[in-house]
């Protein structure tokens, strides 16, 4: 298997760097990272696809450095989501191309699946479910809202990253303490290295992921449609993956995110595996994905 290579692409608001596996001429795969991560944490899944007949392009994206910081100064999902569109375009991708996202990768995903005149064929989505499987009620109101609490116990970080200053500081000591409470048992090592490479130099414009997403009514008007489409069903069949043993998001939802899905959709959870399951169990992930999307 080929090592990665490096490319750039100069997009409308922002210059990303990518990392590329496989041919050009073949079918597109856009991988997509999640915090606090790189795109070097799919290199156990990019060797897979490439063996089914993708290309492979996993971008740093949107202020994780190498990629720039975007002109538009956006941070939005929205943003997100646009980006990946217009990577589609940009890698000359065709009606064959699939969209793999984690975490916030796969909350930019929900969102481009959420279009009608989206340009991807699947999407594979993990560790972050649809949020429509937030609303369910199954079980009950009670039950329902005491799932809600345990998970905003474990979503304590989102409200501390919206600190200036402090939130920043604290990053050296909150992104390995995430990696171990969300991956118990995960040996990161150079996963874990890389992420702090892309996260260290751009602290600030990292967080504004989270600062952003709280003020929803300051999303650029052109990424506006593509940022409402979050809550819209998905367009396309979905692949949805769930490690079992998540710290950062309750197992339960993937059950919740059955129930959401379109025909033609699955949802797996991933046996011994954390939150970066596609670096805990890469073999299985990489199995799951090609099954759905299928080998070209």
């Amino acid at each position: 298997m080929e090592e990665h290579r490096t490319i750039r692409l100069a997009g409308r608001h922002v210059n990303l760097v990518a990392l590329s596996w496989g041919p050009e001429n073949a079918p597109l795969a856009v991988l997509l990272h999640g915090y606090p991560d790189s795109p070097h944490s799919w290199q156990g899944v990019a060797p897979g696809l490439v063996d089914a007949g993708y290309r492979v392009v996993a971008p740093f994206t949107r202020g994780y450095a190498p990629s720039g910081v975007p002109t538009d100064g956006s941070y939005h999902i929205g943003s997100l989501a646009h980006d990946a569109i217009e990577l589609h375009a940009l890698l000359g991708g065709d009606d064959r191309a699939v969209l793999v996202g984690h975490d916030w990768g796969a909350v930019a995903a929900h969102a481009v699946a959420g279009l009608a005149d989206q340009p991807y064929r699947r999407v594979v989505t993990m560790a972050v479910p649809p949020p429509a499987a937030f609303l369910s009620r199954e079980g009950g109101i009670l039950v329902s809202v005491a799932r809600l609490l345990r998970q905003a116990r474990l979503s304590w970080y989102i409200a501390f990253q919206q600190l200036p200053v402090l939130a920043e500081r604290s990053l050296p000591t909150v992104v390995p303490l995430l990696w171990r409470r969300w991956s118990p048992g995960l040996e990161a090592g150079p996963h874990l290295d890389a992420a702090w490479s892309a996260i260290e130099p751009r602290r600030t414009e990292v967080l504004r992921y989270y600062r952003h997403a709280a003020r929803p009514w300051t999303v650029p008007p052109e990424c506006a449609a593509v940022q409402r489409a979050i809550l819209s069903p998905t367009t396309v069949p979905m692949l949805y993956l769930h490690g079992r043993d998540d710290g950062c998001m309750l197992a339960e939802w993937a059950t919740l995110a059955a129930s959401v899905l379109p025909d033609g959709s699955r949802v797996e959870t991933v046996p011994d595996a954390g939150h970066f399951l596609q670096v805990e169990r890469p073999d299985l992930v990489t199995r799951l994905i090609v099954d759905f999307v299928g080998a070209r």
